[in-house]
């Protein structure tokens, strides 16, 4: 696959579902300075488009914003005149990936089958969200793997943390989705710093330590 327009960041992406516009920008800074480069915010949160213009507008030098929970190509035209970089979605349609593409976006459609994959694929997707990861398990994703072409970045979403880095790393994923044990309405920043602080720090643990122990 070609490189996605995401290259060279960290491939850990903080989902922030629910965060309202007013907590925005404190929320991206905390997640930013703690070594996140990839931020989504799912459209069935309080106002997404406005929290996306804002943690651009604010952090769109350090880190790329994006929308997830995009459903549609309309909707697709709504996050990227916002400012978004990427679309993330729970499913394969390929209708969004196009238009995704055609905006100039990154495409990370949701996928769980080899269908389902290879469909995003052929429709042009920089990536894959295994979701809901927790229902796979590395072992789904080390089978899958097998059918994928070479190249193909896949990121574990629902199901996969800390704890479980090695595991899914081995299997062949190349990064993460981190909803709740990041952020939830009504933790504040400093909180959520120090989350992302905790999970940074054991994804570079994880990559840095070879398969099998050290």
């Amino acid at each position: 696959m070609s490189e996605t327009p995401l290259a060279g960041r960290r491939p850990l992406i903080a989902i922030l579902r629910g965060i309202a516009p007013s907590a925005a920008v404190p929320v991206a800074r905390a997640l930013v300075d703690a070594g996140f480069g990839l931020i989504e915010v799912p459209l069935n949160s309080p106002d997404p488009l406005a929290s996306i213009a804002a943690m651009a507008d604010a952090l769109g030098d350090r880190a790329d914003f994006g929308a997830g929970t995009v459903l549609t190509p309309e909707e697709v035209g709504a996050v990227a005149g916002a400012g978004a970089r990427f679309a993330v979605s729970p499913n394969t349609d390929t209708a969004v990936i196009h238009e995704t593409k055609r905006r100039g976006l990154g495409s990370y459609p949701g996928a769980f089958t080899p269908t389902e994959c290879l469909a995003a694929l052929k429709a042009g997707a920089d990536a894959l969200k295994i979701f809901p990861a927790s229902m796979m398990g590395p072992s789904g994703l080390k089978a899958i793997r097998a059918v994928l072409p070479a190249g193909t970045r896949v990121y574990a979403v629902g199901g996969a943390d800390a704890d479980t880095f090695p595991a899914w790393l081995a299997a062949g994923a190349d990064g993460f989705g981190i909803g709740s044990a990041l952020y939830a309405p009504g933790r504040d920043a400093q909180e959520v710093g120090r989350r992302a602080r905790a999970i940074v720090a054991a994804y570079d643990g994880a990559i840095s330590t070879p398969i099998g122990g050290a």
